[in-house]
């Protein structure tokens, strides 16, 4: 199993199957001076990167290339790293019911309020 402990620089996962805000979303984790993991577009690929080492913290659009990105979630959220959802198709309400805590951004989602979410959860990580 995967070990997740707090990296030097904080390793942001990346999972998004549209190729514009995969984009996006890595140009941001880079800007804040994050390492990034990804992006994948699909969780069949994601599920290898994490293998050996959980990341801090993940952005996860909730339906990609290969389904729902829920199993992922589940064995990220087992391993107590921070999630943030990122979709269009599921609201904050719905994921919350199924992680409670796991934060929530509907696309489009504005840039600060995703730059407030990542920081956030780096932020736990490394508080502890």
């Amino acid at each position: 199993m995967a070990s997740h402990s707090p990296h030097d620089r904080p390793r942001v996962l990346v999972v998004e199957d549209e190729f514009i805000i995969a984009l996006d979303l890595s140009e941001t984790v880079k800007d804040l001076g994050y390492d990034l993991e990804g992006p994948y577009a699909d969780k069949a690929n994601a599920f290898e990167a994490i293998e050996d080492d959980m990341p801090d913290c993940a952005i996860l659009d909730v339906f990609t290339g290969d389904g729902e990105v829920y199993p992922l979630a589940d064995k990220l959220a087992a391993a107590g790293v921070p999630i943030i959802f990122h979709s269009g198709h599921v609201t904050p309400a719905e994921v919350r019911v199924r992680y409670p805590d796991a934060q929530a951004c509907a696309k489009p989602c504005p840039p600060d309020r995703l730059i407030d979410a990542l920081q956030e959860a780096v932020g736990k990580v490394h508080a502890d």
